[in-house]
């Protein structure tokens, strides 16, 4: 006779993650309707630069337009950054602790750069480009955030997921920030050519190095 050892199933709690996708999305709809022209620009962002034109001014930086989709970047990029560290073997994806813990840091980091972006860019004088490309970099960051979005349910809810999709995704967001540079260095290149020595500082010490420092930061502590 075969006898039949059945085991509990155990379920991780996802009902965090599902009201945090909605809440994300209701953000995106609540945006829309309020800013219905500035965001059927902001969404065409890859295929036009009309956007970044229009919206170049700095003012616009603390519109309730950014303000609401920095929350949904916070919240899309957190997640991301949580299912390659579960993929990485390094925590839970179901583990909303962790998940706050991120959401935080992320949080603290995005706001802390950009004030430390403007004192050096003062001591630099290149104030003006600064506060442009401040600007055209937290658009293609939203744009990146909100995209991700749909991309993160997947991968949230998805639990044979397989490292090369991860590694995808990263290589297209990586593909998009270049982009941004690019675009960047065509609007701005005669004001880059005469500092041009003060633009690549800037370059090292506020586009590449944070971003090493904050994946050393995040992996030594959850490794532990």
């Amino acid at each position: 006779m075969i006898e039949t050892v059945l085991q509990p199933r155990i379920l991780e709690p996802r009902d965090w993650a599902t009201y945090l996708f909605l809440f994300s999305f209701v953000l995106i709809a609540i945006t829309k309707t309020a800013f219905e022209g500035r965001f059927s620009e902001f969404i065409r962002i890859l295929v036009s630069d009309k956007y970044i034109k229009i919206y170049k001014d700095p003012s616009h930086l603390m519109s309730g337009f950014t303000i609401l989709m920095f929350i949904v970047q916070v919240i899309s990029f957190s997640f991301f950054i949580l299912i390659v560290l579960h993929t990485l073997g390094y925590v839970s994806k179901t583990d909303w602790i962790v998940f706050l813990r991120i959401f935080t840091f992320f949080g603290i980091f995005v706001l802390s750069k950009f004030l430390i972006e403007k004192i050096v860019a003062t001591v630099f004088n290149i104030e003006e480009f600064a506060e442009q490309f401040n600007l055209q970099k937290v658009s293609y960051r939203t744009f990146i955030g909100m995209i991700l979005l749909p991309i993160n349910i997947y991968l949230f809810y998805n639990n044979s997921l397989s490292n090369v999709l991860i590694y995808c995704v990263i290589g297209v967001i990586l593909i998009i920030n270049l982009f941004s540079y690019l675009v960047s260095l065509k609007i701005y290149q005669n004001l880059l050519l005469s500092k041009l020595f003060y633009f690549i500082l800037y370059l090292c010490a506020l586009e590449i190095a944070p971003y090493y420092f904050i994946y050393y930061l995040i992996t030594k502590n959850l490794a532990h």
